[in-house]
C-alpha cells in the first residue's frame, strides 16, 4: 500500500513565531547572568556587518556570532536557555499562529519548526510549545568553544533537514510562515510573510 502523503506545515522562528531575534535576544540575556561577555558586543557588529555585505558565509557566520558561549558547556547553555524561554514563551510569540497552530496539531497536521537558530539553545522552547518535530543549526563543542556541524539551517537545507526528519515519507507542505523570502515559501501550497506580526499571503 502506497504511503499516505503527510501534510506539514514549515515555519521559521525568529521574527515569525516568535516576535524578536532569539540570537539577539539570547546573547542580551546571556549577559545579564554574565556581564563580562558584554565585551563580545563589537566582534559581534562586525560578522553582523560582514554577513550585511556578504562577505562571509552563513555558517561561518553562526560560528563566529556565537562566540560569546565560550567556555560555557553545552549543559550550561540547556539551562540558561530553559530560564530564557521560560520568560519569553508565552508573551513574546505571535497569538495568531499559536491559535493556528493549535488547530492543525487538532487536524494532525505536522508541525515543523526550520530556524537557522543554533539547536543548542532552541530546544527548550519545545519544551513548553510541543510540535512534531524541529530542526536548528547543529553544533558540537570543541576545545571549549562551539562549531557548526555541517551546514546553517538556512534557506534549501531546511528542506533537507525536513526530508531527513521524514525518512522518505511523501508529503505535501501545505503552509508555511517566515519574515523573509527564502526557499520553504516557494515549496508551500499557501505561504505568507510576517511582518511585524502581521500575516501577509506570500503568493
Amino acid at each position: 500500500m502506497k504511503d499516505e502523503e503527510v501534510k506539514v506545515v514549515v515555519f521559521d522562528l525568529n521574527g515569525t513565531f516568535y516576535n524578536k531575534s532569539s540570537k539577539d535576544e539570547f546573547y542580551k540575556f546571556i549577559c545579564t547572568k554574565r556581564p563580562s561577555r558584554i565585551r563580545y558586543m563589537l566582534e559581534i557588529g562586525y560578522y553582523k556587518l560582514l554577513k550585511k555585505l556578504h562577505q562571509i558565509k552563513q555558517t561561518e557566520f553562526k560560528e563566529n556570532f556565537f562566540d560569546y558561549l565560550n567556555d560555557l558547556t553545552p549543559s550550561q547553555v540547556e539551562a540558561y536557555a530553559k530560564v530564557f524561554w521560560q520568560q519569553e514563551y508565552p508573551r513574546q510569540f505571535n497569538k495568531e499562529l499559536i491559535q493556528r497552530f493549535d488547530a492543525l496539531k487538532k487536524q494532525g497536521v505536522v508541525l515543523f519548526c526550520a530556524t537557522g537558530g543554533l539547536e543548542l539553545y532552541v530546544k527548550p522552547l519545545f519544551d513548553l510549545y510541543t510540535i512534531n518535530a524541529f530542526a536548528g543549526t547543529k553544533v558540537y563543542y570543541e576545545g571549549h568553544t562551539y562549531v557548526v556541524d555541517g551546514l546553517a539551517c538556512k534557506h534549501e537545507e531546511k528542506i533537507r533537514r525536513l526530508e531527513e526528519y521524514l525518512a522518505g515519507k511523501p508529503f505535501r507542505i501545505i503552509e508555511a510562515y517566515s519574515d523573509s523570502k527564502e526557499e520553504i515559501l516557494d515549496h508551500a501550497e499557501k505561504a505568507f510573510l510576517i511582518d511585524d506580526g502581521v500575516l501577509t499571503p506570500y503568493k
